[in-house]
Order: structure tokens, then sequence, then C-alpha cells
């Protein structure tokens, strides 16, 4: 049964009790939503990081693309002093702290795994410098504040955010017959309007109902024109840093049909197309399966997926409601199945289980030290570059489906090697080897497994606590949960 603390949370800290009862301890934590456990000094709102992220974008598409026209090293320079200056290599590793904190310091790191979930289920993907500004703050301001509410909260408060539209390009969809779309400026200048459906389908496909709702390209074309106008405005002092209004100048006019259903044309449709999507049979399958794949197994059973539907229902889509019946499907479930565990996660248990959370994440000191226009230190940049390293970095997702649940895209030899280095690092860089003693791995195995014999044993062989470390951590025992 000590699985699951590692299957729903991050595994017990060495010499650390176990709870009495695991499936209160696991659902009480997603009844509500907490205060942040970091209590640095750089804690921003998505609107005040568009700040830096304004600076950097406007800066280098007028002052920099005029005065650097034909000096190439002067423009790389340029760049760097600039990144400086807005933080943009700052920002995404004191997001990465913060949303680290959630997961080994807090008393919630049941709530923070499940927020590791929604945040790669609205995944912001790596483009436009999002990462680099945006994308930690939308994770915590649009997804882990309404984990307390209704999904459809989620989806409408998600979709219409700043980052996920410029990211799903919705910033594009113009109609073509609306009063902007038929201005004369766009023939002379060759900028007819068009729709962009990159966020509908998206929207559709990896938010709620899924391919398996069976909707046509008309339905996703009919969504895209209810979606057009919503955008910011831009501005040659914030280009398209703007806050998202819809522009009803920029909205395709008449009605619209997404499943044979009429939309009028204007503001208010937007938030009623979600509703019907978030109420769709296929929207509550859909997701209580993806959470099933996250802490079960890769092949999620109709007997595991209907309590969590049923929850759903009931609640009508309330997220706690649906959090504690996907726990306890976990907690019934825990001795019959094992889920690999991504490459984030199976960081974190490893810092964890060690009991190396006095030094990862980087304590707040040590980051509230970082003033704007200074270099970052590597040791402020380890965050970033590790989670790149070991493959699975929250805010730099290739593609808008976020990263993959299965365990067979995570088994590879080199993402194996990876693990096996930052085991090693994670002795040596936290200094375990210096606040521990030669006990410390019997500590970890007694506390968190219930065959710890078995495991002491396959340890034991291994002739430094560094090798111990690289061993256990890369156990399958370990590496399912």
């Amino acid at each position: 049964m000590k699985s699951f603390f590692r299957k729903v949370g991050f595994g017990l800290k060495p010499g650390e009790k176990a709870p009495s009862d695991p499936l209160s301890w696991a659902q009480k934590q997603v009844e509500t939503i907490p205060e942040l456990n970091w209590k640095g000094k750089y804690i921003f709102s998505e609107k005040e990081m568009r700040k830096h992220w304004i600076k950097q974008r406007v800066t280098e598409e007028t002052t920099f693309k005029k005065k650097y026209k034909n000096d190439p090293e002067g423009l790389r320079i340029a760049e760097k002093i600039l990144e400086d200056d807005s933080g943009a290599k700052f920002w995404p590793n004191n997001e990465i702290c913060m949303r680290h904190a959630e997961g080994v310091r807090s008393n919630n790191p049941v709530l923070a795994k499940l927020w590791y979930f929604w945040t790669n289920h609205f995944t912001i993907s790596d483009a436009q410098r999002l990462p680099s500004f945006s994308t930690g703050a939308y994770q915590r301001e649009f997804i882990r504040a309404n984990m307390d509410k209704n999904f459809e909260t989620m989806a409408i408060e998600g979709t219409i955010a700043w980052p996920m539209i410029m990211h799903l390009d919705n910033k594009d969809n113009i109609g073509p017959n609306s009063i902007s779309g038929k201005e004369d400026w766009r023939k002379k200048e060759n900028e007819p309007a068009t729709i962009n459906e990159n966020h509908a389908r998206e929207l559709m496909e990896l938010h709620t109902i899924s391919p398996k709702a069976g909707y046509t390209q008309e339905d996703v074309m009919g969504l895209a024109c209810i979606m057009t106008g919503w955008r910011p405005k831009w501005t040659k002092s914030k280009d398209q840093g703007t806050d998202i209004r819809f522009m009803s100048k920029r909205h395709e006019p008449g009605k619209k049909y997404v499943f044979g259903k009429e939309y009028k044309a204007g503001k208010k449709s937007l938030k009623i197309a979600i509703k019907d999507l978030v109420n769709h049979p296929s929207c509550r399958e859909f997701i209580a399966t993806k959470l099933c794949r996250y802490l079960i197994t890769d092949n999620p059973t109709k007997e595991m997926i209907a309590p969590i539907i049923k929850a759903w229902e009931k609640s009508d889509g309330y997220l706690p409601e649906v959090h504690k019946a996907a726990i306890k499907v976990a907690f019934e479930y825990n001795d019959k199945y094992q889920k690999f565990q991504n490459p984030e996660n199976w960081w974190l248990q490893t810092i964890n289980m060690s009991g190396a959370t006095y030094a990862y994440p980087i304590p707040e000191k040590k980051m509230d030290k970082f003033e704007l226009g200074n270099l970052i230190s590597q040791e402020l940049r380890e965050p970033d570059r590790l989670l790149k390293d070991i493959g699975y970095h929250p805010y730099r997702s290739k593609q808008p489906n976020g990263y993959s649940d299965l365990s067979s895209d995570w088994m590879s030899t080199e993402l194996i090697i990876r693990r096996l280095m930052y085991a090693k690092r994670a002795f040596h860089t936290y200094k375990i080897k210096d606040q521990i003693d030669d006990t410390i791995h019997e500590k970890i195995i007694r506390t968190n497994f219930d065959n710890p014999d078995k495991i002491l044993k396959i340890v034991s062989k291994a002739k430094s606590n560094e090798e111990k470390h690289m061993v256990l951590f890369n156990l399958p025992e370990v590496l399912r949960a």
C-alpha cells in the first residue's frame, strides 16, 4: 500500500510516518486550493509577467530589426543583454521552483500532482517566448486557481487566457465577412482576413470532447467562426501584449453551427459553446480516461473510468469531486497496477524520498537575490536545464497535445540513462552524502516500500552511497508506482 503515496504523490521522506488512512489523507488535499508554499518576492500574475514579454518582443521587433539589420554579431550581443534586462532566463527557473515546491515542500502533494496533470492537459507549447515569461504564471492563475471549481470554468478561463490565445493563434482568427475583414487596406496590402481553426480544433480535440465525439470539419469551422474576434489588440508600444478582448469588428457575422446546434453571432456564444462541449458525454469519458492513464495504468478499464464519470455527472463537473473519485480508483487498484512515472514526477519523487527538499527546489532566499539586468548564475538556471535534460519541461512541450502518459514513450535507453545521471547528480548537487549517515537508503526503502527486504538486498550490493542512490532510484519498483 505504500506505493499509493508515490502513485498519487511523490512518496514519503526518510523516516516519515505513513498516514493511517491513506485515502482520506489524499482526498482531503483536493478540497480547497491553499496559498502557494513558495514565499519568494517574485510571484507575479500573468498580466504582470506580460510586461516583461512586451519589453522583449517590442525591442526585438522594432529597435533591433532596424539597428542591427546588417550586424548579426551586434544583434547576438544585444539580444543577450536584452534577455538579462527582461529576465527571460530567470523567470522560468523561478516558476519551476514555485511549481516544484508544491510537490515536495507543501502539505498538498496530491493536489500538486493533479495540477501537473492539468497543466499538461492545457499545454502551452514552446513558441513565441511564452515559456520564458508567461506559461508558469498561466499555469498558476488559470489552472491551479480553478481546480476547486467546475471543469467548465477552467475550460473557459484557460481558453480565453492571453497565453492560450497566443499559443493557438486565435489572434489571427478574423472573420472574412466581418467589418475588419472587408476593409480596403487588406486588398492593398495583401493581408486577407481568414479563419484560423487552430484554437477551435484543439479546444475540441485536446481539451474537451476528443475525436471520439465524432465531430466533423464543419463542426471545427463552426467553432472557429464562433471564436473569431477573441484576441489582443495590436499596438506599436505593446505589440500583441494587450489584454484579450472580444473585438466585434473582427467577428464573423451570422449564425454558426456545431453538432447541429445553432449559435448566434456575438460575444456570448463562445461560453455557451464551451458549456456544451464540457457537458458532452465524450468529454467526461475522455478526461476520466486520461486521469486513470496518468495515475494508474496505460490501459484504463471501463470499470476504472465509470466511477469518475459518475462523480462528474453527479457534481456537474466539480473538480474536487472528480479528483476524489480518481484518487479512490487509484487507491482501489493500487496493488493490481503500477504506473511508470514520467521524468518530472520521477525527479520530484527522487528529491522527496531522499529528503533533499531543503536544497531543491532552490530556496527563495537565493532566487530573491536576482536582480533584472544581471546575468543569471548557473546555479539559478539549474531547474530549467534539468527539466530539459530529462526530457520533460512543462513549459516547453513541442506539440499542443503536451507530453505522453504512455510508459513506452519514456522507456528509451537515452531517457533511462538520463535518470541514472540525475540520480547521481542529486546525490552530489544537494549534498545528500554530507547531510545523512550510511543508513539513509535503508530509511528511504523501509519508509516507502511494503517489500523493503527485497529492495534492500539489491541496493546493498552497491559499493558506495552514490551507487546505492543510482541503483535505488532506477529500480523498476521505484520507476513504477
